[in-house]
This record gives C-alpha cells, structure tokens and sequence, in this order.
C-alpha cells in the first residue's frame, strides 16, 4: 500500500521541481518570445505546462493577444473584453483588406503577442488592391495625378461611381494616403472593442462615440471565386451540423450599370479576417450601412461599414446580413463556435 503513495510523491515531486526551474535568460529567453508567438490557443496551453517559467510567459502573451485583436495592423488597439467565461481572446489570422486566395498560404499561421514592438502597420493599403485594370501595354488604365484630391477641381477620381458604389483614388493616382479621397484606406480610427456576451457569443462594440455618416471599417477576408465559396459553404455546413461551428462568409453583388448583370464577391472571413467578422446581425438593420467602394483602377470593389446614424459609447455595432441562413430564430444570436462570427449572408 506504501509503494503507490510513495510513486505519486516521487512524481509530484518531479511536477513541482519541473515549475520551480529558473526561467531561461538571454538568448534563451529571447527564441521562447520570438516563437511562442506563433503558436495556436491550444499549442500555447500545452506549453504553459512544462515549466513556470513558460508558464508565464505564455500568460504574458495571452495578455497581450486580448488587449489587442488586430496585432498593430490598425492604427488603434481593439482590445477583447469577457467577463462572462474564461476564454481571453478568440483565435483567427489577421488581414487588414481582402486578399487573394493565391495569397493565403502566406496566412497559414501569425506571430501574435510578442513582446517586441510591431509598431504600426507595415502593410501599406495602397499596396493591398488584389486586382488592377490595365490597358494593353500593362499601364494602369487609370488614375490622377494630384497631390490633394480635395483641393483639385476636376479630380478625375471623384464621384466616378455613382450612387451604388462610392470611388475613392487608387494605387497609381499620384496621391499619397492623407488624399481626403482615401477615407476608406486608412484602417481603423474609430476606437472599438470585442466583447463576450453570454447568449450571443462574441460581438463588435463601439468604445466611442461615433457620428452618423463615419466611416467605421472594411469588411476583410479571402476572396474566393464562386465555386471555392460554394464548396466551402457545404464544408462549414458539415461541421455546422454539431452546433459547434460557425463560418463568416458572406456574398455580395454588384449590380453593373447596364442593370442586366451583377458581379459577384464571396469573402470568407472565417480563417482570415478581421474584427468585422464579429459583427452580430440585427433584425431591425442596425446601426451600420454597407458601401461598396471601388479604388480607381481596381477591378474588385471593398466593402465597407460606415455608421447609420449617432453610435453611444459602449454600444454593439450591428447590421443586417441581408438574405441570410442563421440556426437560431432569434435576432442578433450567435449561436456558433467560440472565436467564429455568425455571418452568413448576402448582400444585395
């Protein structure tokens, strides 16, 4: 009877002295903060185990992974906020614009919550446009040359759309970033947070106040061609099945002047996106509208979210998904995955 008691003390023993070992200094320490970055929730928690020391340097990385969803790709943090469980964050690859599906292998896996400063955004968005028009000799077939849009009379780039689709200047236009007619390329800048609500999951929210009209952000994610997009659905359908998943994928059409056809987008924020995929759906439409807005030059339009009216501080942005399939009745319920936005849609 004393040999088992005396195996379990022997192993406690071992467990303990594992803890108590002294952290790693120098160099050492230095390769845990520059890979443990990359690693999954669950990676992350299988590490924690081994030592105190990794421990809490895991911890330290938790934490800054919560304080900030979007890893300094924004010009602001959107910290995650949850008193309701004891999940910090919710896991997905950052992008701050759509990308190419050629392009996702690069996003298989992101460094996230290292120690060392990222600093702002590094991805310029004037380099993030996925497709170009251009004329036969492989120029771009548009673009101006101002310095300041705003203060050009006759800029060829403004209001070159129409109602339907706002047109803002591009990657060849001879403006740089601060043109008054990039609003929608300058990332995030408007305070907001993800917050963890106990019966609709994971929900974007204002940390400011927000004045109707404003620009809030872009819906980001793959582009995915139609065919890409419908396998996928039936995928995610699949796993949909066992209640515990849900995808953020959502379609939109373009209605082309001639009024006799439409172009259609699918972008897949379930992997890859960013904090928009945790806008909830609201049955009453909302407080943010949609605008298609297309750079000048640029085959593919963005979709974009700007305030539909007087936003307070400290409340859940919100819009209609359009023609959407949601598993539960009821409005504004997220019913999926924790980490998953449940956005399924349309729009028209």
């Amino acid at each position: 009877m004393r040999q088992p008691d005396k195996k379990k003390r022997c192993q406690t023993n071992e467990q303990q002295q594992q803890l108590e070992e002294p952290c790693p200094t120098g160099a050492f320490l230095q390769c845990f903060e520059l890979i443990l970055p990359w690693l999954t929730p669950q990676e992350l928690a299988n590490v924690s185990l081994t030592s105190k020391c990794l421990y809490q340097i895991t911890q330290s990385i938790t934490l800054r992974r919560s304080s900030d969803a979007s890893r300094s790709y924004e010009n602001l943090p959107i910290p995650f906020h949850n008193t309701v469980d004891n999940h910090p964050y919710a896991y997905f690859i950052y992008t701050p614009s759509q990308i190419l599906p050629a392009f996702s292998s690069q996003f298989q896996c992101q460094s996230w919550g290292s120690s060392f400063s990222a600093g702002s955004n590094s991805v310029s968005r004037l380099f993030l446009e996925p497709a170009t028009l251009v004329d036969d000799s492989g120029e771009s077939a548009s673009g101006c040359d101002c310095e300041r849009c705003e203060d050009q009379v006759g800029c060829p780039c403004i209001g070159l759309e129409g109602v339907d689709v706002a047109s803002e200047c591009g990657l060849w236009c001879g403006c740089g970033l601060e043109c008054g007619n990039r609003l929608t390329q300058r990332g995030v800048s408007i305070r907001m947070k993800i917050v963890r609500d106990r019966r609709k999951g994971w929900g974007l929210y204002a940390d400011q106040f927000i004045e109707k009209g404003q620009f809030v952000c872009e819906y980001a994610g793959e582009l995915l061609t139609t065919k890409e997009a419908t396998s996928r659905q039936k995928m995610y359908d699949e796993l949909a099945s066992g209640g515990h998943f849900s995808c953020a994928l959502l379609v939109i059409r373009e209605h082309l002047p001639s009024g006799k056809a439409c172009m259609r987008m699918n972008i897949d924020a379930t992997r890859i996106g960013n904090v928009t995929r945790f806008i909830n759906h609201s049955c009453d439409g909302g407080n943010l509208l949609t605008k298609l807005v297309r750079s000048t030059g640029a085959l593919l339009p963005h979709l974009c979210f700007f305030s539909s009216r007087d936003i307070k501080e400290n409340e859940e942005l919100t819009f209609s998904y359009g023609e959407i399939r949601l598993r539960d009745e009821r409005c504004g319920e997220n019913k999926g995955m924790e980490g998953e936005a449940m956005l399924r849609g349309r729009c028209p």
